[in-house]
Order: C-alpha cells, then structure tokens, then sequence
C-alpha cells in the first residue's frame, strides 16, 4: 500500500529516499542530500519538475539541523542521525523549495489537485524561513 500525506517524510518516495539516506556511508549521506536538492534547484522555470519529494526531504534534514529546526521524528525518515551537514546546503534547498512552489512543478500541482495545496505551502514556507533564517 503506499503512502501519501502532507509531511515531508509522509510519502513512498520520500520515506525510500530516508532509507538511501540511511544506507549512505557517513562521509557521503550529504552527497545524497545535494543530489536530491540540485536535481529540482537546476531546473528552469520551463522545465517540468516530475517529483520533487526527495528535495523537500532533503531540505526537511537540512532544516532540523538549522537554529529553530524541527527534528524529523517520523519512522519514515531515516532512521540513524545524520553528522553536521555543510552550511551550503541550505541556500540549495531554498532554491528546490522556491522551485517546487512555482508552476510547472508536480508536487504544487497534485496537492492543488488534492485541494491541499494551501496547507503543503505552509510546510513548505515553515521549512524556507528556518533555512533562511540559519
């Protein structure tokens, strides 16, 4: 059965996305997060972003480990604590989450859809002003 909510873990994609996370060697679980996050940051406003649920995980890990962070307690993340993540990742994952809230994004599209589309941009926008903020 798969998994679709509006937390930032509360999907298959991104619940998969925590165990890679989880399976990456320590010195490498940042590489992981900048792949998923330049995947959506480093596409233009003309291009279509299919997904996007591994960049708004990313940035959820980015996230908790800035000042006023929420710590990403689901059991769908991963599972082991993540080392200090470089301080560059953040502005990265304000682009993927600038990114995905603008058309041609498919995540914005399916909770507009949904008629939840309100309610994903406020996670959303909770997520960028903690990254801004650090």
């Amino acid at each position: 059965m798969g998994a679709w909510d509006i937390g930032h873990f509360d999907n298959d994609t991104a619940a998969d996305f925590g165990g890679r996370v989880d399976d990456a060697e320590p010195g490498k679980k940042a590489d992981v997060l900048r792949d998923a996050l330049t995947a959506v940051a480093g596409t233009g406003p003309e291009d279509y972003v299919d997904g996007g649920e591994e960049a708004v995980a990313a940035a959820a890990l980015v996230a908790a480990q800035c000042p006023g962070g929420a710590p990403v307690a689901t059991p769908y993340g991963p599972k082991h604590p993540l080392p200090p993540l470089p301080a560059d990742l953040r502005p990265l994952a304000v682009r993927a989450l600038d990114r995905l809230t603008t058309k041609n994004a498919e995540p914005l599209d399916l909770w507009a859809d949904a008629g939840a589309d309100q309610e994903w941009l406020a996670g959303i926008a909770a997520l960028r002003a903690v990254l801004v903020a650090a």
